[in-house]
């Protein structure tokens, strides 16, 4: 059996633009919520967690199938930018679904939390979905 090795440059090149462009969407999805989601999560809450957990989820299901159905970097990027507008319209949904998401977070209300996870979630497998080559 002969092991070809000959693939891996372009999965260290995917896999390093996945990486960055799911570093890119977290750093912009911390700066758009009103909570701090890295100080809650430091100090134990479990909603916070849960929210940008889904977010993250929500956005690399789409990613995945960006990265999979790619013909170059360019067009993998373009995918993954339409992926986050749709998290990012996502939140915005959620924000206007559940009143006070944010303080909700905070307290620690998980019966948000697990809502906002949801809705990345499901927006993130519905555009992974809709990409069609």
């Amino acid at each position: 059996m002969t092991i070809s090795m000959a693939g891996l440059p372009a999965f260290l090149l995917y896999f390093v633009v996945g990486v960055a462009l799911i570093a890119a969407f977290a750093v912009i999805y911390l700066r758009m919520t009103a909570h701090d989601e890295i100080g809650l999560i430091r100090g134990g809450n479990l909603s916070a967690a849960i929210a940008l957990g889904g977010s993250v989820v929500g956005f690399s299901i789409p990613l995945e199938k960006a990265i999979e159905q790619a013909s170059s970097i360019p067009d993998c990027v373009l995918w993954a930018l339409a992926a986050m507008i749709i998290q990012f319209a996502a939140y915005g949904l959620a924000r206007v679904l559940i009143p006070d998401l944010s303080k909700k977070i905070e307290e620690d209300r998980l019966p948000a939390a697990v809502m906002l996870a949801l809705i990345a979630v499901i927006s993130g497998t519905l555009a992974a979905a809709s990409m069609t080559e």
